[in-house]
C-alpha cells in the first residue's frame, strides 16, 4: 500500500501562485514510476493536468500548459506542482497519483493506481 499526502493548497487571488507537494509515506520510490497531478471541481469529472515519467518527461493538459510545472525531488521522494498565473477556473481539489509503471500513458485517471486525499485550491477573481 502506498500512502500519498498532498499539501500546499489554499486560497489565492487570480494571478497568484501556489506550490503543491505530494509526499509518499511508504517505500514507494518516485524515481521509478510515473506520477501525476489531477484536479476535480464540484460537479465535474476528475481531470488529469500533468504527468512526469521515471525519466522526467512531462506532459500537460492544455488548460494549464505554460502556467503549471510538475517536478519531483527523487532524493526526498516528493512530487511538486508549481502553479503560476492562477485563474478562478483553477479552483478545485487537487490530487496526486502514482502509477505502477515507469512510463506515463496519458492523463486519464484510469492509468493511475494510488491516490492521495487531495488538497483544496481556491482562486478568487
Amino acid at each position: 500500500q502506498v500512502l500519498l499526502v498532498e499539501s500546499g493548497g489554499g486560497s489565492v487571488q487570480a494571478g497568484g501562485s501556489l506550490r503543491l507537494s505530494c509526499a509518499a509515506a511508504s517505500r514507494y520510490t518516485y524515481s521509478r514510476y510515473c506520477m501525476g497531478w489531477f484536479r476535480q471541481a464540484p460537479g465535474e469529472e476528475r481531470e488529469g493536468i500533468a504527468t512526469i515519467d521515471s525519466d522526467e518527461s512531462t506532459r500537460y493538459a492544455d488548460p494549464v500548459k505554460g502556467r503549471f510545472t510538475i517536478s519531483k525531488d527523487n532524493a526526498k521522494n516528493i512530487l511538486y506542482l508549481q502553479m503560476d498565473s492562477l485563474k478562478s477556473e483553477d479552483t478545485a481539489m487537487y490530487y496526486c497519483a502514482a502509477d505502477l509503471r515507469g512510463t506515463c500513458f496519458g492523463l486519464s485517471r484510469h492509468n493511475f493506481y494510488y491516490w492521495g486525499q487531495g488538497t483544496q485550491v481556491i482562486v478568487s477573481s
